[in-house]
């Protein structure tokens, strides 16, 4: 489980396709504190270090990973929020995050407030997921606040910290990001209209 703080920013080092498996390098200076079968959330993405290097590590993304999120447009040199699983001692700063990508969005608008960023996000409604006015998302592992709240669509602010510690500097409009849902809205959704 994570809470959606950015940890580091990592680089893609590597890319390599095996079957129907994509084996990504990632260089990032939390790699000494990882270990072998670890979790570790790219972009929201929750994925196991196979290997580990001198200053980077290896991760391995599935098909079905691979079809549900904007991996497939990583490139050598992408830059890639991480965050390691939450100690159970932990202190939970963002939200219950569980790296699971619901879906991607695209970053419609962004507008520069003057020391703050505003970005509009776009998602496809038909698959059932919500936000709601000052709710939790996920935006490329990175918790936030939702505001302008509307079906298909949300606005988040993005302080300077933020924009400078996370990949958030790196995206423009029309970008694919990872989006994971808040999960108590989730579950309150499910119980509303049961399995349809």
């Amino acid at each position: 489980m994570f809470t959606g703080i950015v940890e580091s920013v990592g680089k893609v080092l590597g890319i390599a396709r095996e079957g129907s498996n994509i084996h990504f390098d990632i260089q990032s200076s939390l790699s000494q504190e990882l270990k072998i079968d670890q979790s570790v959330a790219h972009n929201g993405v929750c994925l196991t270090v196979v290997k580990i290097a001198e200053d980077s590590y290896t991760v391995t993304a599935i098909d079905e990973t691979l079809q549900k999120t904007n991996l497939e447009s990583w490139k050598e040199g992408s830059k890639i929020n991480l965050e390691r699983c939450m100690p159970a001692n932990g202190r939970f700063d963002g939200h219950i995050v569980q790296g699971h990508v619901d879906q991607v969005g695209s970053v419609k608008k962004i507008e520069n407030k003057d020391g703050s960023w505003i970005f509009d996000i776009i998602y496809e409604p038909s698959i059932g997921n919500i936000t709601v006015e000052k709710g939790s998302i996920t935006l490329n592992g990175t918790s936030l606040t939702c505001f302008n709240s509307i079906e298909g669509g949300f606005s988040v602010a993005i302080i300077p910290y933020t924009y400078e510690h996370t990949n958030f500097h790196q995206l423009q409009e029309g970008d694919k990001v990872n989006l994971e849902f808040d999960i108590v809205g989730k579950y309150i959704q499910r119980m509303i209209k049961g399995y349809q």
